[in-house]
């Protein structure tokens, strides 16, 4: 992607803009806001969804106008918006809302990992990646705070914190900090002219966050969740004569990578750094299989079909 920031001089402070997916009221953003905040190295910006829009993926606002309003939070320039963490990356760089364009997105924290797969499902995820596509370099950023449960303690966790009003605190700040070195790092290079624009990061922590094995570049894998449905009523119980029919999503299990990968890395404590694109790379059995299955079934269908040729 080409990059729209502009060069800054090494005296001027890097300008980073925070989003989300968990809201604007989430702990984790408040710890990396607090955190940058407090290092007086960076301006600080921050547009993030009003309400949390978890799982949304890369879903955008067309039809409707955004509403946005400002918010205070201490040390930062901050709105909150109507729209999805795309929506915010989208509006945050293009210097409508704020009088100019960021050094660098932040995407984050999340409550939760997003390794492998999830970062297809992931709004944190799609809020670096939609900075990225508008030429700004990007990090989202999670925190594997189920990071050891079992599906049935993990399952649990999920129905407490939905019942919750509040967000469980976790140790966001220790997270937080833990990512100033990477996000000095790139600011630096961003102002020397020396990051590279072909890709974004995305960034997972590990649980015990304060004893972390070190920082380590990865591969995104393919872990996932295995998900079923069940049917449902109103109140939650198992239904089959309703005047609607409801289903809930339900954890079956989980896909884990045994090779070298994001997730992998993340269990092993490690904090891992997964440069990640916009295109899609099939296997290339995928590739060679169609490259031979298309012309023969042209061939086929032609020579039952002679008006074609």
């Amino acid at each position: 992607m080409e990059n729209v920031t502009d060069s800054k001089s090494k005296g001027e402070k890097g300008t980073i803009l925070v989003t989300n997916d968990d809201g604007i009221q989430a702990p984790g953003l408040k710890a990396l806001v607090s955190v940058l905040v407090s290092t007086h190295r960076f301006n600080v910006l921050v547009c993030a969804p009003q309400l949390e829009m978890s799982a949304v993926s890369h879903s955008i606002t067309w039809r409707q106008p955004l509403r946005v309003e400002k918010v205070e939070m201490d040390g930062a320039t901050a709105f909150k918006t109507s729209g999805t963490p795309a929506d915010c990356a989208s509006l945050g760089v293009s210097s409508v809302l704020f009088p100019s364009v960021p050094d660098l997105v932040i995407s984050g924290i999340n409550q939760g990992s997003n390794c492998g797969y999830h970062t297809v499902y992931s709004g944190t995820t799609a809020g670096a990646r939609e900075a990225f596509l508008n030429g700004v370099p990007a990090i989202s950023i999670s925190y594997d705070c189920y990071g050891g449960l079992s599906l049935e303690e993990f399952e649990k966790m999920l129905r407490v914190e939905a019942g919750s009003k509040t967000k469980m605190n976790y140790e966001y700040e220790a997270a937080a900090k833990a990512c100033l070195p990477i996000i000095s790092g790139i600011i630096a290079e961003i102002k020397n002219n020396t990051y590279p624009q072909g890709c974004f990061l995305n960034m997972d922590l590990p649980k015990d966050i304060a004893n972390h094995k070190g920082y380590k570049v990865t591969k995104q894998g393919k872990s996932t969740m295995k998900i079923r449905w069940k049917q449902i009523t109103s109140n939650g119980q198992p239904s089959e004569i309703d005047h609607h029919l409801l289903f809930r999503r339900q954890l079956s299990g989980f896909q884990v990578d045994i090779d070298e990968s994001d997730h992998k890395s993340l269990q092993e404590g490690y904090i891992s750094i997964t440069p990640l694109g916009i295109l899609t790379h099939p296997d290339k059995d995928c590739k060679a299989y169609f490259e031979d299955w298309l012309p023969n079934l042209i061939q086929q269908h032609q020579s039952h079909n002679p008006l074609l040729d």
